[in-house]
């Protein structure tokens, strides 16, 4: 009797699930060793001729008598039998790799200078055709990058082949032959349910060994991609994502990659949120290269809508009672559906799949995701079919699908800053890169309201337009009185006419 005053139970321990704490670093690897996975036989029998014949209480034996099965030889993908008797596939992590790569950024408040350079580690994993999947940011601005494989302590260097930006993933390869020897590529799953298991690997911070963390399928819906400044479908996940877990794959029971860890949510009142490239993102950037020969992005329609709810609205534009779509705002003039598309025109279906008035489209069994799913299906350069309403008629055109470009583009996919010098005026392109190296990570708020919206509303006139701002003015004598100038917004030719002036 202890001192609570209750007796201590005696018989079979409760079925309770051992996590691992995310915070803690995984100093060995045994977490995924069949040899700690025990196939438990409920009728194991305990014979009489077991017990010893000695005075005193006799010895304790366990009620089953656990089977470990051979240990399992480097790369090979194993089969544990839980207490349940559902089949999980154990994932080869020895495709899992450790990134390291050295950056050296531009300078984009100094365009002819560079950044000191800086290392950082990430993950990555191998797939076919001697090739490795990490993300786009892992890699932005390299100069050098070097793959190890787990249990290895050879640094292989690795050749960059494509970086999707928008959809943060880069595809890399390694020239030396030593490095594919032993390493079985990792195999693509469909795309999970909720409420699916995924297992995370990978290399993030807390310590130098491989990490699993494991967790569920919370949502699937189109996500904002932080590097890339787009919105793709998404995973999220309630495994721990921390730094240096970019890069690794997702596994879900089968042992299959179902994703690619590359974002978090960190916010006070959340906890746990970790965020997925799918597969179907995924094969999209691998055929787009296979394809091409590069990458080429993602297509994108260039207009803004707005979704018709409110049923005056929808009276208004003509729409009868069982139809449904969202209406056009404006159509970006460098677009090629600016020729066939109106402000106005009611979107009532794309290839043949109809547009609800809140803009979703149906998506699985009892699901909805918005319709620019669709579109991010296709490719650069395919066709689609476009329904559209307008002045109360059905019109169908077939459109051809490109990629969107902004007036003031979200980045530069690793170029260096353009930029122009004249009597001391430093004459140079806005980007999202300028605005953060100028005000910080909060441009969004210390940036001046002009170059803000010119960010969130205009869009380009002609294929070539860019934004041209005067940085800053480097003092002379030639520029007497123009020290003051800070990004100042090229509007005409005033300002060029009179630096051109100077240096006459």
């Amino acid at each position: 009797m202890g001192s609570d005053g209750k007796r201590k139970k005696r018989g079979r321990k409760s079925k309770t699930q051992t996590t691992l704490d995310p915070t803690t670093p995984t100093l060995n690897d045994e977490v995924f060793s069949v040899n700690n996975v025990e196939i438990v036989n409920s009728t194991t029998p305990t014979s009489a001729n077991h017990l010893e014949n000695r005075r005193g209480r006799p010895k304790k034996r366990p009620k089953h008598s656990p089977e470990k099965p051979p240990p399992l030889t480097n790369g090979e993908i194993g089969v544990a039998t839980p207490v349940e008797g559902v089949a999980r596939v154990l994932p080869a992590m020895d495709a899992v790799v450790k990134v390291f790569c050295v950056h050296t950024e531009p300078n984009f408040s100094l365009p002819w200078q560079r950044k000191r350079q800086y290392s950082s580690s990430s993950s990555g994993f191998v797939i076919r055709g001697r090739r490795v999947l990490t993300n786009a940011h892992s890699v932005e601005h390299y100069t050098q990058v070097k793959l190890k494989k787990r249990g290895s302590d050879t640094k292989y260097l690795a050749t960059v082949l494509a970086i999707g930006t928008e959809c943060d993933i880069a595809l890399l390869t390694v020239n030396d032959d030593e490095f594919w020897e032993g390493v079985s590529p990792v195999e693509f799953g469909e795309l999970p349910a909720l409420q699916d298991a995924v297992t995370v690997v990978g290399y993030p911070i807390g310590g130098d060994t491989i990490s699993v963390t494991s967790g569920v399928v919370s949502r699937i819906e189109i996500l904002s991609y932080v590097h890339g400044s787009t919105e793709l479908l998404g995973l999220q996940i309630d495994a721990a994502i921390n730094s240096g877990n970019s890069g690794g794959p997702a596994f879900n029971d089968k042992g299959e990659c179902v994703g690619i860890a590359f974002q978090s949510l960190k916010h006070e009142d959340a906890e746990n949120i970790g965020y997925v490239i799918p597969t179907p993102v995924i094969k999209h950037f691998i055929q787009d290269y296979e394809k091409n020969g590069a990458y080429t992005g993602f297509p994108f329609l260039g207009i803004e809508w707005q979704k018709m709810e409110n049923p005056d609205l929808r009276m208004a534009m003509g729409m009868k009672p069982d139809q449904k779509g969202v209406r056009i705002r404006r159509v970006d003039p460098t677009a090629l559906e600016s020729e066939v598309l109106q402000p106005s025109d009611i979107i009532l279906s794309f290839d043949g799949v109809d547009i609800a008035n809140d803009g979703t489209v149906p998506f699985r069994h009892g699901e909805r995701i918005g319709f620019s799913y669709l579109i991010s299906q296709k490719y650069t350069g395919d066709n689609a079919a476009i329904k559209v309403l307008r002045n109360s008629k059905t019109l169908e055109f077939v459109i051809k699908l490109s990629t969107h470009r902004r007036l003031i583009p979200p980045h530069v996919k690793g170029k260096p800053p353009s930029y122009y010098i004249i009597a001391g005026f430093v004459f140079t392109t806005v980007s999202v890169p300028y605005l953060r190296s100028e005000y910080g990570k909060e441009y969004e708020f210390e940036a001046p309201v002009k170059l803000l919206d010119k960010l969130l509303h205009s869009m380009p006139q002609s294929p070539d337009e860019q934004m041209v701002v005067v940085s800053q003015v480097l003092v002379a004598d030639i520029n007497i009185g123009y020290e003051d100038i800070v990004n100042t917004q090229v509007r005409n030719d005033s300002l060029v006419t009179s630096v051109f002036y100077f240096c006459h």
